[in-house]
């Protein structure tokens, strides 16, 4: 079966109950992962979480359906949680789905969460037809969409939001949906909202929870990063350090913000000028008026070509970089600050080529 970006707004869908296989693709990770956690909290009994890479998995498909038919443990349930960049996941997924058809027995559900491939790539056309499967294609968000889901987390944990408060909750997130629901979950805490007992929060709450927001938390590294300011890289790290950033959540801005300059790019065409942008594409592409200065710039520079005589832009080489960064920062915890630290001046460089 197939669903929609919007089908998961307030949840889980009808749809994804009686399914075992779920593949989240498209450019919004962000969005496919927190799809894939909704659908993990609407599990009966979610029990134990088991992670894959997609690259494991094509080394050896069988894999898959070993964890999936395995208990854990302790006994109890488990689901498998697949991370994966493209089809990487498509020769252990028929073998899960063949083998079960050979009488292998019932398998835990599996979740993949596929960076680079979308709802025409050969999983989802494997699995599109299934009735026990779900694909879904996620976009990058534009601000009403983020703000739409913002206002029904709040509903369902017991808070009321005003419009300013949902937009204002979405923007300082990036339109992240992870990092908007982790506020969230902050402010109904302080404000002691629940589903039960419903409570209105104010800007003045949000503010009082002391929220890092996408400007005066990321925004500067990010700039700094791809805007190609090597003087500047240096500080910000060090700020990362001492405001202890996630470095997980730096990959993840640094991958919005090139998702949105890819979009940018689509929006205009190849011969397309960045200051002809009128107001209103400028927020359906979410360029706000205190980062368009920083955007135009690094739109310029990842927009010019990768190499002399390329059809290439450099752009076309950032995205996939990012997302294997953030797999291996997920990869190795313990050194992920020092390996982002690493990266960080590397893109830097490149981005300061002229």
């Amino acid at each position: 079966m197939k669903a929609t970006q919007k089908d998961f707004l307030r949840g889980a869908p009808a749809s994804a109950r009686g399914c075992r296989i779920f593949f989240f693709c498209g450019p919004d990770e962000a969005g496919a992962s927190a799809a894939a956690q909704r659908v993990v909290e609407a599990l009966p009994d979610p029990g134990e979480r088991v992670e894959l890479a997609g690259a494991d998995l094509r080394r050896d498909p069988a894999l898959l359906g070993d964890e999936a038919r395995s208990t854990s443990l302790f006994g109890g349930n488990r689901h498998i949680w697949v991370r994966a960049s493209g089809d990487e996941a498509h020769d252990a997924l028929q073998f899960l789905i063949e083998t079960a058809a050979a009488g292998a027995g019932e398998a835990a559900p599996v979740i993949v969460v596929a960076t680079s491939a979308t709802d025409k790539s050969r999983t989802a056309k494997l699995l599109e037809k299934r009735p026990d499967a779900l694909v879904a294609m996620f976009h990058p968000p534009d601000l009403p969409a983020v703000s739409q889901a913002v206002r029904a987390m709040a509903d369902a944990a017991g808070l009321r939001l005003g419009g300013d408060l949902a937009e204002r909750i979405a923007r300082g997130a990036g339109l992240d949906v992870r990092l908007a629901q982790s506020e969230i979950d902050k402010l109904a805490l302080y404000v002691g909202a629940d589903p039960q007992a419903p409570r209105a929060a104010t800007i003045e709450d949000h503010a009082a929870i002391g929220a890092s927001t996408e400007e005066d938390g990321l925004a500067p590294l990010v700039n700094a990063v791809l805007s190609g300011e090597l003087p500047r890289i240096a500080d910000e790290v060090r700020r990362m350090r001492e405001l202890g950033l996630n470095p997980v959540g730096v990959a993840l801005a640094l991958e919005r913000r090139a998702g949105q300059l890819a979009q940018i790019a689509a929006y205009l065409g190849p011969n397309g000028q960045f200051d002809r942008i009128d107001r209103g594409a400028e927020m359906r592409l979410g360029i706000f008026f205190k980062e368009r200065r920083h955007i135009e710039t690094q739109f310029r520079r990842w927009t010019m070509p990768a190499a002399r005589g390329s059809r290439e832009t450099r752009l076309d080489r950032l995205i996939p970089r990012l997302v294997a960064l953030h797999r291996n920062l997920l990869a190795n915890s313990q050194a992920a600050e020092l390996l982002l630290a690493q990266e960080l001046a590397e893109i830097g460089r490149f981005a300061a080529r002229r």
